[in-house]
Order: C-alpha cells, then structure tokens, then sequence
C-alpha cells in the first residue's frame, strides 16, 4: 500500500486529486448535456418536419459515432475552428482551448444525446389527457411544462437517467487523451513511473467501481422522491 501514500512516497494525493477532476468533468459534462437535452427534445417532439429532422440528426449521428472520434473532433479540431473565426476578425495568433473545457463540452454533447431520447421517452409517456385537461382549463405552456409535465417527466426518466450518469462518468476516461489529468490518465502515469501496470489499472477500477456505487445510491434516492404517491 506505499504506492497509495501520500506525499512524495506515493501516488495517493494524485490519485484523489485525479478522482475530483473525474466527479468535476463528469458533473459539469452531465450539465451541458442537460442543456442540450432542453434544445434537442422539443426538435424531436416537434410536428415540423425540418425541426424533426434537426433533432434526428443530433442524436442519430452523435450515438452513432465512436465517443473518443467525437472527442478527437472536439480536440483537435476545436481549435482550429475558433482560429478560422478569429482570423476573420483579424486575430491570427494561436489559440489553445482549455482541456477540461474540450472533454467536458465533448462528452456533454455525447451525454445530451442519449438525455434527449430519455427526454422524449418520459413525455411521450406521460397520459395525453394531463395535456388535454391542462389546455382545456387555460394553463399557458410555460406553467403546463413547469407544473405539470416536468414533474412527471422526471418520475420516468430519473431511472434512464441513471444509465445516461453511467456512460458519462466512464467516457471520462476518454479524455485522457486530451492531457487532462483525470482517474485514467493519472493511472497511466503512474503505472508508467513504477512499472506496475496491473496495480494501477486495478485500482482505477475500484474508483469508478465505488464512484458509480455512491452515485447510484444518491439516484435511487431521488427516484424514491419523485415517485412519492404512486
């Protein structure tokens, strides 16, 4: 257990730095994707074709593709992207995007995707007449969506929803990639510096191991909230 110490001796204060950057990435890539989700799922729902087509697109072609090419596109093109647009405002030095910023964004557009479906999913589930009995008694849509179908909506994605935290937190890994000094990229150096691969990788695994177990804990927990009454 000396190469779990702290301090010089170990690698035990990296490991638990690493782990923090992976909740961090992982929390704030799980935002994005939120958001993403709240664009995306009223395209999916939507009756006009193009924006259906839009809303098809994104989720077809992001769960299509390979996490890490999308992560590859994201860091390597990013900047290059953001140069060209800065050229045409004159600005032609080089510009490095942050790799917490490139991994999180990444990974949020991964995670938005499949949030999206999980969105859909849930609404299309919830009884039409909770619609209908909202329009007949004159609730405005924004009141409709806050009151009564966002409530039930979480009822039934929280548990898709978990699967969604799930894939997330492991495509973190993925952006060791990009430099970013998260649980694998921290047990790769490790594992390099000592010469003791198995050790490393074994305990890598423990972390995501225990840090999907406490998640999950935390989630069923706020399933059992939102699915008070039924």
């Amino acid at each position: 257990m000396e190469l779990l110490a702290f301090g010089k001796s170990g690698w035990g204060d990296e490991l638990f730095y690493a782990t923090l950057m992976t909740i961090a990435v992982s929390v704030t890539a799980m935002f994005i994707g939120f958001f993403f989700a709240l664009i995306f799922t009223p395209l999916k729902l939507s009756k006009h074709k193009f924006l259906n087509l839009i809303g098809n697109f994104y989720t077809t072609v992001i769960r299509g593709v390979p996490e890490l090419l999308v992560i590859y596109l994201f860091f390597f093109g990013g900047s290059g992207a953001i140069m060209y647009v800065a050229s045409i405002f004159g600005y032609y030095e080089y510009i490095e995007i942050n790799a917490f910023i490139t991994g999180a964004v990444a990974i949020g557009i991964i995670s938005g995707a499949y949030s999206t479906e999980v969105f859909r999913g849930a609404i299309q589930s919830i009884d039409k007449g909770q619609f209908e009995a909202a329009k007949v008694l004159g609730v405005n849509k924004f009141v409709q969506f806050y009151k009564i179908i966002l409530p039930q909506m979480l009822r039934l994605a929280i548990p898709n929803l978990s699967n969604v935290w799930q894939i997330t937190l492991k495509d973190t890994s993925l952006i060791s990639v990009t430099g970013l000094v998260e649980i694998m990229r921290q047990s790769y150096i490790a594992a390099g510096s000592t010469r003791d691969p198995l050790f490393f990788y074994s305990f890598a695994a423990v972390l995501y191991l225990l840090l999907t177990y406490v998640s999950m804990k935390l989630i069923n927990k706020l399933e059992a909230r939102y699915s008070r009454g039924y």
